[in-house]
């Protein structure tokens, strides 16, 4: 009876706080579109406070910590992607595809070719300097996180896109998708997931096992999930520079 209870409880407490997750991402998105208007508008007045409201939602969610889960609920997944896509990009073209992969067989050729490209680069490739700088990090060629993780998203940056068999031009590609990146890597931050950035290279096996056109090229890999318990962060990995060192002030 008592571990009956329990179950219920867990299973009300998990409802509330999925129920606030989607609450908090929904402002995100509606806190990043006013961005992206004031931005357009020129009205530094308004960007301040946009951003300043962006900042203010990011806070309250690292702060309470109200996003950890004991299951990774796919509407988190879906609401962060939904809040990358309103990121500012050139002309308003959007420039990016998300694949987000939960198939096992899938992640396993994943797993399987990037491991491939991996081996040559910590062989062939790499130059002594760059493997003496990852030394710090203990990463080697083998990748069991990619089979791992219950997620994996790859982000495609788009060269050009097609519209009625014609080419259609995109503008600031690679900017418009980091920005992209980086606002979906924040939103699986505070939804309490945990993730790390994979760049094989090249990456072009992904669009063979993902059966994307030409027109795209892999950007980045994605690897979400939670730390197992026994996960720890590199120390030198905290490592992080001072905020006098990152800025300079006129």
């Amino acid at each position: 009876m008592a571990n009956h209870a329990s179950a219920k409880k867990r299973s009300r407490q998990n409802k509330i706080r999925n129920t606030v997750n989607s609450q908090y991402l929904s402002k995100f998105r509606t806190a990043l579109n006013k961005l992206n208007s004031s931005v357009e508008s020129k009205n530094q007045e308004e960007i301040q406070k946009s951003y300043s409201a962006v900042n203010s939602i990011l806070a309250k969610a690292l702060k309470k910590g109200i996003f950890k889960k004991e299951n990774i609920n796919f509407d988190v997944i879906k609401n962060a992607v939904l809040a990358a896509g309103t990121a500012p990009n050139g002309a308003n073209l959007q420039p990016w595809h998300f694949v987000i992969i939960k198939n096992k067989s899938i992640k396993k050729k994943i797993r399987f070719a990037a491991e491939i490209e991996e081996a040559d680069f910590y062989k062939n490739k790499a130059p002594k300097e760059w493997l003496e700088a990852l030394k710090p990090l203990g990463t080697d060629k083998n990748k069991l996180f990619l089979e791992e993780a219950p997620y994996l998203i790859a982000i495609f940056e788009k060269k050009y896109s097609l519209k009625n068999k014609k080419k259609v031009k995109n503008y600031y590609v690679k900017e418009s998708v980091g920005i992209a990146t980086g606002i979906l890597i924040s939103c699986l931050h505070f939804s309490g997931l945990s993730m790390l950035t994979h760049t094989p290279s090249p990456m072009n096996f992904l669009n063979q096992i993902l059966k994307r056109p030409n027109n795209e090229k892999p950007f980045v890999l994605l690897v979400v999930g939670k730390p197992k318990d026994n996960c720890k962060i590199p120390v030198f990995a905290e490592k992080k520079k001072a905020f006098s060192k990152i800025i300079t002030i006129f």
